[in-house]
C-alpha cells in the first residue's frame, strides 16, 4: 500500500476550512479586488459579488460531490484521475500544481509589497530589496509548515481570522455611520447597489471575473483528505463552508466599501482608484491608527497565503511523485509530522529563487504579485473544468446516486470557467497578452508528459486505485485512529 499522510492528530472540520480561507486570503481580496470593479460597474459592486458566488458555488458543487466518496492528498488529480482516467487525472493535476506554485511565488511577493506599504505608513524609510522579504517570508513560512499540519491550521485561523476581525469592524462602522447620518462625506445607505442602475448586464457579467478571482483556492482544503477526520463527511463541508462562509463576507465588506466611498460619480472615483481601499477607508471613518492596523492585517494576510500555497503545492507534489512522476524523495514525510517535507522544502525554494530572480531582473514586487496571481488562476480555471468534466462523467455513469437531473450544474460550472478564461485572455496588453500562452504551454507540458510516458499513466492508475479502494474501509480506519 502507497505511504499515506497521516499526522499525529487528524484535522478537525474548521481546521481543514482553514487551508481554503487561508489560500483565498480574504483581507488581500476585499483591499485590491472592489477597485477593478467598481471601474467597471460604477455603484453595483456588491451586486457582482452576490454573482460571483453564484458562479464560484456552481464549481464548488463538484468539489462538494466528489469528495463525498474521494479523498486525497493530490486533489483535483486524483478527482478527475478516478471520474475520466490516470491520463486526465495526472492533466488536471499538473494544471493545479501550477496554480500552487505560482500562487506561492505571487504571495511572497505580496507579503514583500504590504511590508514596504506598512513601514511606509508608519513614516519610516524603506531600503530593502523586495526579494529579501520574500526569502525571510519563505523562511518563516516552512517554520510554521514543517510541523503538523494541525500547526499550519491554527496559524491560518489566528492570521486570517484577526483580519476578518478588523474588516468586520470596519465595515460596521461605516454602515452604521452612514445609517446615522454621520458619514464623513455625507454617504447614505443605498440598496440600489444591488440593481443594474448605472450599468449594463455585459458589463457586470465582465465584472464577475474580478470577483470570481476573489474565491481562488477554496478548493485548497481538498488537499487535506488524507489528513482530516473523517474526511467524506468534512472535507466536503470544509468546502462548502469556505465559499458560503466567504461570500458573505465579501457581500457585506463589499455593501461596506461602495457606501463608504460614496455612490456618486466622486466615490465610485475614489474607489476604483484607491490602491488598497481597507486602508483608505479606516483612515477616513477610524482614523490613522485603524488604518495602520488594516495595513499590518494585510500584510499578515499575505503571509497567511503563502502558508496555503506552499502547504497545497508540497501535498499535491508528494502525491503526484508517490504515484511514480519525479523523484521518489518528494514522497517522503517526516515520521515525527507526517508532513511531506521534502516536497515542502521544494516548493518553497521553488517560490524563492522565482522572486529572487524576478527583483534582480528588475521587476517590481507588486507585478511579480499580479503576473504570478493571473498565472496561477488561468492554471486553476483549467484544473476546476477538468474537475467539472470528472463530475460530469461521474454523474452519467450513475456512481454516487446523483440525480442525471443535477449534471447541468457541473455543465453551467464549465461555460462559466471558459467564460472567465475568456475574460482573463482577450484584449490585453503586453505582457498580460502573454500570459494565456505561458498557462497553456505549463498545461500542455503536463499533457505530453503523460502521453510520452504510458508506463506513468498505468502506475497512476494502479497508485489511484489502491490509495481509494474501499473508501468506507479506510473511512472507519481513520475514524479509528481518531479515537
Amino acid at each position: 500500500m502507497p505511504e499515506q499522510l497521516r499526522p499525529p492528530r487528524k484535522l478537525r472540520l474548521w481546521e481543514a476550512l482553514a487551508l481554503s480561507v487561508g489560500l483565498m486570503g480574504p483581507t488581500l481580496a476585499m483591499a485590491l479586488n472592489g477597485a477593478g470593479v467598481a471601474g467597471t460597474v460604477g455603484k453595483a459592486v456588491p451586486l457582482v459579488f452576490v454573482l460571483g458566488l453564484i458562479g464560484v458555488a456552481l464549481v464548488a458543487y463538484g468539489f462538494v460531490r466528489l469528495t463525498r466518496h474521494f479523498n486525497h492528498a493530490g486533489s483535483v488529480y486524483a478527482l478527475a484521475g478516478v471520474t475520466l482516467g490516470p491520463r486526465a487525472g495526472f492533466f488536471g493535476g499538473f494544471a493545479l500544481l501550477g496554480t500552487y506554485l505560482f500562487f506561492a511565488v505571487c504571495t511572497l511577493a505580496a507579503t514583500a509589497v504590504f511590508t514596504e506599504a506598512f513601514v511606509s505608513a508608519l513614516g519610516l524609510s524603506w531600503s530593502v530589496p523586495w526579494f529579501a522579504v520574500a526569502v525571510v517570508t519563505a523562511a518563516g513560512v516552512w517554520v510554521v509548515n514543517s510541523r503538523e499540519s494541525r500547526v499550519t491550521a491554527r496559524t491560518l485561523l489566528l492570521v486570517e481570522g484577526v483580519g476578518i476581525l478588523g474588516m468586520l469592524v470596519l465595515s460596521a462602522i461605516i454602515v452604521a455611520r452612514a445609517g446615522a447620518g454621520t458619514a464623513p462625506g455625507g454617504q447614505t445607505l443605498d440598496l440600489s447597489v444591488f440593481g443594474m442602475e448605472g450599468t449594463t448586464v455585459g458589463a457586470v457579467m465582465t465584472a464577475t471575473v474580478f470577483a470570481f478571482l476573489s474565491w481562488a483556492g477554496f478548493e485548497a482544503c481538498a488537499s487535506l483528505g488524507e489528513e482530516t477526520a473523517d474526511p467524506r463527511r468534512n472535507i466536503p463541508r470544509a468546502l462548502a463552508g469556505s465559499v458560503l462562509l466567504t461570500g458573505v463576507l465579501y457581500v457585506f465588506v463589499m455593501f461596506a466599501q461602495t457606501i463608504g466611498f460614496g455612490t456618486g460619480e466622486s466615490g465610485v472615483s475614489a474607489f476604483a482608484g484607491a490602491e488598497s481601499s481597507l486602508s483608505a477607508l479606516a483612515e477616513a471613518y477610524v482614523g490613522t491608527w485603524f488604518s495602520l492596523v488594516i495595513a499590518f492585517t494585510a500584510m499578515a494576510s499575505a503571509f497567511a497565503a503563502s502558508i496555503s500555497s506552499s502547504a497545497a503545492a508540497s501535498r499535491l507534489l508528494f502525491a503526484l511523485s508517490r504515484d511514480g512522476f519525479g523523484p521518489r524523495v518528494l514522497a517522503r514525510t517526516d515520521p515525527r509530522t507526517g508532513v511531506p517535507s521534502v516536497s515542502l522544502v521544494v516548493a518553497l525554494a521553488v517560490a524563492a529563487l522565482a522572486d529572487v530572480f524576478l527583483d534582480l531582473g528588475g521587476v517590481s514586487a507588486f507585478d511579480a504579485y499580479y503576473w504570478f496571481a493571473t498565472l496561477g488562476v488561468l492554471c486553476l480555471l483549467v484544473a476546476y473544468a477538468v474537475a467539472g468534466a470528472g463530475v460530469v462523467a461521474f454523474i452519467v455513469n450513475g456512481r454516487g446516486g446523483i440525480p442525471k437531473r443535477e449534471i447541468a450544474i457541473p455543465v453551467l460550472a464549465i461555460a462559466y470557467l471558459c467564460f472567465v478564461f475568456y475574460n482573463q485572455s482577450a484584449g490585453q496588453d503586453s505582457p498580460l497578452s502573454y500570459f494565456p500562452w505561458i498557462a497553456a504551454a505549463w498545461c500542455l507540458v503536463g499533457l505530453a508528459v503523460v502521453l510520452a510516458a504510458p508506463g506513468l499513466a498505468g502506475r497512476i492508475g494502479e497508485g489511484l486505485s489502491a490509495e481509494l479502494a474501499r473508501p468506507e474501509e479506510q473511512a472507519v480506519a481513520g475514524a479509528g485512529r481518531t479515537a
